[in-house]
């Protein structure tokens, strides 16, 4: 019998993430730090819209695109969040989550041999998406002294004849780095010079701690060479309810919205009528959790440099990124070990990428009690290594 199963998906490695949440599931008394998901309750009124529209009965597909209404919200409130003006009719999408959003994208834009340059450490999904493409993932190595931002350098110097797509990933996963207006500009005068497209996956916008967030589409001469994308699982805490969303220029869009139409249909009904409410009457929500986010931040962020951790302070997302490279120990290693002697699950820096080496990634979208608990639990194996 000849072999079923594609050779291109046999040679994607599973996700690194999932290893460490999946032994903790079978753990007693094990804490884990590792995901991404916020331990706060989807806000009330996010809910209570959800419930309302079962009880009316609103459990029909939607358009392939979404929600006329939702759309409508998502274009108001990015225009009063970001400056930025997207058409609800042409130029927007609702997707299953964020993730959908990322490989449409992909899929509408490459052609078979196309570069597209990732810098990492980075989400996950961003390497896998482009070579079920049939892109050629090119990786930049961030740099700890550089608050692992993208510098204009380092896009130049990574750009060949076969780039066409640049993923710009901040606020960033795994390591909470932002990019400010000023970085932005410098890479935008490099993608126009070299006539690269940009994805920017902004999920994390709203979870900033230093300045308001800046989307790169905002910026002279972008918003027609980039595909914007967001969702609600992390601001609004909506993980399970599957909702994301894309802009692009019209005739972007319609191509994604094929690939959409076919694959997906439309995303969930309910999840749309629910994200709503969640566009239109729930700033003072985002601000709560985004206040107690911050709270853990600087917790975390004194409680690894007291405990002699090289850790640069993040201003994006819900993680922290420290160094462990002084105990001598792969990142991998580091995580397995302390899982198995403290309970505990942190996620190797390796999971996202090469240069994750010597890092571990730690989510704070958990309870401070439970953070304090995990912590003192981390300080204890430290300083059983260092002796």
């Amino acid at each position: 019998m000849r072999d079923i199963v594609n050779h291109t998906i046999t040679k994607i490695k599973p996700s690194g993430i999932r290893k460490f949440f999946d032994i903790v599931n079978e753990m007693d008394d094990a804490i884990s730090l590792g995901v991404g998901e916020p331990d706060f309750d989807t806000p009330w009124r996010i809910r209570d819209e959800a419930i309302y529209s079962l009880e009316q009965g609103r459990t029909f597909y939607t358009s392939n695109s979404g929600l006329m209404e939702l759309k409508v919200g998502i274009s108001e409130w990015l225009e009063r969040k970001y400056g930025l003006v997207y058409s609800p009719k042409s130029e927007m999408m609702i997707t299953v989550g964020g993730s959908e959003a990322i490989d449409v994208a992909l899929r509408a834009m490459l052609d078979p041999g196309d570069e597209v340059i990732i810098p990492q450490p980075s989400y996950v999904s961003y390497e896998p998406c482009t070579i079920l493409a049939d892109g050629v993932p090119v990786t930049i190595d961030l740099k700890e002294e550089d608050e692992f931002r993208l510098t204009a350098e380092e896009l130049e110097n990574a750009i060949t004849p076969k780039s066409k797509v640049l993923i710009l990933p901040y606020p960033n996963n795994p390591t909470g780095a932002i990019m400010e207006k000023e970085d932005l500009e410098a890479i935008a005068e490099v993608v126009e010079r070299h006539d690269l497209f940009v994805l920017t996956d902004e999920i994390y916008s709203e979870l900033t701690y230093k300045e308001k967030h800046v989307s790169i589409a905002s910026l002279p001469g972008m918003r027609d060479r980039t595909v914007y994308i967001n969702g609600f699982s992390k601001a609004f805490a909506m993980t399970g309810w599957r909702l994301g969303y894309a802009c692009a220029p019209e005739r972007l869009l319609k191509e994604m919205l094929k690939i959409h139409q076919f694959a997906i249909m439309c995303a969930p009904t309910t999840s749309q009528y629910a994200a709503v409410e969640a566009v239109r009457n729930c700033d003072d929500e985002i601000e709560k959790m985004r206040e107690e986010y911050n709270g853990r931040r600087r917790y975390l962020l004194k409680r690894f440099r007291d405990m002699g951790l090289d850790c640069f302070e993040p201003y994006g997302a819900f993680y922290i990124f420290p160094s462990i490279k002084k105990l001598g120990m792969t990142s991998d290693e580091f995580a397995t070990d302390l899982l198995k002697k403290k309970k505990v699950a942190v996620v190797p820096g390796t999971a996202f990428g090469d240069s994750g080496e010597g890092f571990i990634r730690i989510s704070y979208a958990y309870s401070l009690d439970d953070l304090k608990v995990a912590v003192d639990r981390i300080q204890e194996y430290i300083e059983e290594k260092l002796g």
